[in-house]
């Protein structure tokens, strides 16, 4: 009988009201077969995306931003904490245990603890001395949770814990994303200074031929002034360029969890603006709802809003407590365990009268969940916007590449045949002016289409999920150190 009494809470406890999560289908949440744009099918590893770009400073940066960075670190606190819900959450699941133990001298002082002896030889004792104490006490209580309003609060807490952990490598990859296009932007940077210097250094050039042709009487002094002012307008642009190229250093100091200035050094010396693979495999649209975390954490969410309907629909219902407790008393350590006494006790709780505030918080949950539901459908639109939008910015900023490139090459032999033309009086400075313009625009929308090429890649693999191992959910370390 008594075995069958101790398994009848368990066995009430298996039953769980409200509704069981069930994950959406690709096509219930409106993704489609393929892309709307034309794309490559091919599936990559993209956990390091960035090993595509061969560029060794580019890979230590990120790497160091992936250990260091703050936004990281504040990720992985609520991780932690999320993590400690769920154990929270979980204890309940196990009956809750306490002990006590005292001690107590009783004295008796009436009469001082005196005695004294009566004529015919009696000995009177008027009291004193006393008597000692010792108890022990070990009590339990249980919440049964007949319908698994336990059980739903530790699946809807273990949902939250596991979004937490997609949250993360949500937040390291747009990290990740914003060290890379930080990088791009100060190799462009340099680029961009260095094709501004290259054209003062030719106007200098310029200048000087104008002045000997005005001293010779071949020109008026139109062309100096002419080449004077072309001259200030590009040497103008430098220091915009420069206070540029500052901000894009310090953020990637800063995005290293470092001081701004940390890579000043470092990157100091100029060098060629990452190139990334020219076809970057995107796979197919179901692919983001494995690869993003984002969506993934979307999904956790409205898993954990499901939990709660039924954690409201259990207090519909009777809920069942258990405690009891066992004492013992005695005057001396060794008798502690000669008397125990116990009791258990059960009970039975019921709403009998709220005002429809519990039915309401049944219909407040189902909204959420609805609501986390279409959050899902958003975030899983949202991911293949930004697929499709960086497939075609990659391709746009490709053929810009090819084209600057035809152009550049363009303008560079017009501007050395119109330097020479120039110089032997064939042509005006006007001409030259127009000519070395052009050039110089020619070099920086070189150098610009580059970087966008670039860019768009960086933003095509963090549209695609990449930067994180998609076959591992994001668990907390057991330490708050990192």
């Amino acid at each position: 009988m008594l075995r069958r009494v101790v398994l009848l809470p368990v066995v009430l406890a298996g039953c769980s009201v409200g509704p069981d999560y069930r994950p959406r289908s690709a096509s219930e949440l409106g993704v489609p077969e393929e892309y709307s744009v034309p794309a490559a099918a091919s599936a990559e590893d993209l956990t390091r995306w960035w090993d595509r770009f061969d560029d060794p400073v580019l890979g230590r940066l990120i790497e160091q931003a992936r250990t260091a960075n703050l936004d990281v670190a504040q990720a992985v606190a609520r991780l932690r904490q999320a993590r400690e819900s769920l154990l929270q959450s979980r204890s309940n699941l196990l009956p809750t245990v306490s002990g006590s133990a005292g001690y107590q001298r009783n004295e008796n002082i009436r009469g001082g603890g005196r005695s004294f002896t009566l004529p015919d030889g009696t000995v009177i004792d008027t009291g004193g001395g006393g008597s000692n104490s010792f108890t022990a006490g070990l009590s339990a209580s249980y919440q049964v949770g007949i319908f698994g309003e336990v059980r739903r609060t530790v699946e809807a807490s273990g949902a939250q814990y596991e979004a937490a952990g997609f949250d993360s490598a949500a937040v390291l990859i747009s990290v990740q994303g914003e060290v890379a296009r930080n990088y791009v932007l100060a190799r462009l940077l340099q680029a961009q200074i260095a094709n501004a210097r290259a054209s003062l250094a030719l106007q200098d050039d310029n200048l000087e031929i104008a002045g000997f042709r005005v001293q010779a009487g071949l020109v008026s002094s139109l062309d100096v002034e002419q080449a004077r002012g072309q001259r200030a307008q590009t040497a103008a642009t430098i220091p915009n360029l420069e206070q540029q190229y500052n901000a894009a250093v310090s953020r990637l100091g800063v995005l290293t969890g470092q001081a701004p200035g940390a890579f000043r050094a470092e990157l100091a010396a100029a060098k060629p603006i990452p190139t990334g693979p020219v076809v970057v495999g995107a796979g197919v649209p179901a692919d983001v709802l494995r690869r993003r975390p984002d969506v993934r954490a979307s999904e956790r969410t409205l898993a954990a809003a499901t939990a709660q309907i039924g954690v409201a629909t259990a207090r519909l219902y009777p809920a069942l407590a258990i405690s009891g407790n066992i004492n013992t008393n005695a005057q001396t350590i060794g008798g502690i365990g000669d008397a125990i006494t116990g009791a258990l006790f059960a009970g039975l709780t019921q709403a009998i009268f709220n005002g429809g505030r519990l039915r309401s918080q049944v219909r407040a949950s189902e909204a959420a969940a609805e609501g986390a539901f279409a959050a899902y459908r958003g975030t899983v639109l949202l991911a293949l916007e930004d697929v499709e939008n960086a497939v075609v910015a990659l391709r746009s900023a490709q053929e810009r590449e090819r084209q600057f490139g035809i152009a550049l090459d363009a303008a560079n032999n017009a501007a050395i045949l119109n330097r020479s033309q120039y110089r032997s009086g064939l042509t005006d400075f006007t001409t030259l002016q127009q000519q070395e313009a052009a050039l110089l625009n020619a070099r920086n929308g070189a150098a610009q289409a580059r970087a966008d090429a670039a860019t768009a890649t960086v933003a095509l693999y963090t549209a695609l999920g990449g930067g994180w191992d998609p076959a591992v959910i994001p668990q907390a370390p057991e330490t708050g150190t990192r």
